[in-house]
């Protein structure tokens, strides 16, 4: 008889499938993205300084990142305070991993802070940087998954 440990994906624990890794963190970015554009575009539009347009936009892509989850778990049934514990447990390191590296990337990118929103080099350092921060994030992600940690968590309540 079995005694591994699972997690909610039926992996024993200690594994996670790349596929799996990789949905999550394709989740993770898809909230990112849309904060962090809507942030950028904001503060860029209102010619706000380079700190106060990546606090602007840090903010909102944990806003929308956390928000995916905690729609998909409330949908699911649970509670409004189930489902916040989940989405910060759920999101928090993916999301910060994903901030950190895409905000370094637009931050070392030289012109990216001072480009304008019709200016390519804008457009190019923000994707960049998420593509960047996908290919760092995902490993992050399949390790926590395998631990019954981030996105794991949310499984059980699909």
């Amino acid at each position: 008889m079995d005694h591994t440990p699972h997690h909610p994906e039926g992996h024993p624990r200690g594994t996670a499938s790349w596929a799996t890794a990789v949905k999550a963190t394709l989740h993770c970015l898809t909230g990112c993205a849309i904060g962090e554009i809507l942030g950028m575009v904001i503060g860029t539009a209102l010619g706000w300084g380079d700190v106060p347009t990546m606090v602007l936009a840090i903010g909102l892509a944990f806003l929308f990142g956390y928000s995916f989850t905690l729609f998909a778990v409330l949908r699911a049934g649970l509670g409004l305070k189930a489902a916040i514990r989940v989405a910060l447990a759920a999101d928090t390191v993916s999301i910060a991993v994903m901030e950190l590296v895409d905000n370094a990337i637009i931050a070392l990118t030289p012109g990216a802070l001072e480009a304008h929103l019709t200016d390519g080099l804008f457009w190019s350092a923000l994707l960049g940087g998420f593509a960047v921060a996908f290919l760092i994030t995902a490993p992050v992600n399949k390790w926590m998954i395998g631990r019954g940690k981030g996105h794991a968590v949310v499984h059980g309540h699909h």
